[in-house]
């Protein structure tokens, strides 16, 4: 079949599938006209490296397993295996959002607290004549040499 597709059974663009072809997940063979052809076992390492990446995968650790999903060696507990490492890496990565996100509620109170301080001293500034920063010095008279 043509890029375009198995752009559409598989539910990716034509450019992810460059781009697959680019890093080498993917090898179609090639017509006589030069296009891309693709075979059905293809299209479902395509549906494969689809889904993984929808649930967060990298193209490196999917381009390690599809070896093993090709032969049929990557069994149901393997896959099983690597998703609920996936499941570990999200909780740390909500973990870390959290933490991040409670500094920031943080640091904004702090700044709402400084200019309530900053308005409430500019008040009191107000009411208060002000002095000026340096003396005053009123001109004197030029004396003149006797």
């Amino acid at each position: 079949m043509q890029i375009s597709q198995l752009a559409a059974q598989a539910g990716v663009s034509v450019h992810a599938l460059r781009h697959y072809e680019k890093l080498g997940l993917l090898l179609p063979a090639r017509r006589p006209s030069g296009y891309r052809d693709y075979s059905e076992a293809m299209r479902r390492e395509v549906v494969f490296i689809a889904m993984s990446r929808r649930i967060g995968f990298s193209l490196k650790a999917i381009a390690a397993q599809l070896p093993a999903y090709r032969s049929g060696r990557l069994t149901f507990d393997d896959m099983l295996q690597a998703m609920q490492e996936r499941i570990a890496d999200i909780d740390a990565q909500i973990g870390k959002l959290k933490t991040q996100r409670r500094a920031v509620v943080d640091h904004i109170a702090w700044m709402k607290q400084r200019q309530r301080e900053h308005l409430a001293k500019k008040a009191t500034q107000a009411k208060t004549p002000t002095k000026p920063a340096w003396p005053v010095v009123t001109p004197s008279r030029k004396r003149t040499a006797p």
